[in-house]
């Protein structure tokens, strides 16, 4: 059984040469892009990119409003419970009127 010969400077620098080397023979035997293809790229690219953009904003204004909305409602909710406030208390004033009036009427009675 042969033993392991630990490759030198020599080859691994062999071995990395070699491989740049058939990198660049891949890279150059591609095709070059088409002007059109490219241009139809990234035309559709701009088109996604409008698009995701209008998504974007559509959803801003969403949360937006339903912040809004959420503000509206606790107004309205908030003046729901004044306007109970005020009403059980115009309650109160009108009991205490009607509680005078009576002892008016009794007194008068004498």
């Amino acid at each position: 059984m042969a033993s392991y010969k630990e490759p030198t400077f020599q080859d691994r620098a062999a071995l990395s040469a070699d491989a740049k080397q058939r990198a660049l023979e891949k890279l150059k035997a591609k095709p070059p892009v088409d002007p059109a293809v490219a241009a139809a790229r990234a035309a559709a690219r701009e088109a996604k990119e409008a698009a995701e953009a209008k998504k974007r904003e559509e959803k801003k204004l969403a949360i937006e409003q339903a912040r809004l909305d959420k503000l509206a409602k606790a107004e309205a909710a908030e003046q729901a419970i004044k306007d109970a406030e005020q009403a059980a208390v115009q309650a109160e004033i009108d009991k205490k009127a009607a509680r005078d009036a009576r002892y008016a009427a009794r007194k008068a009675k004498r």
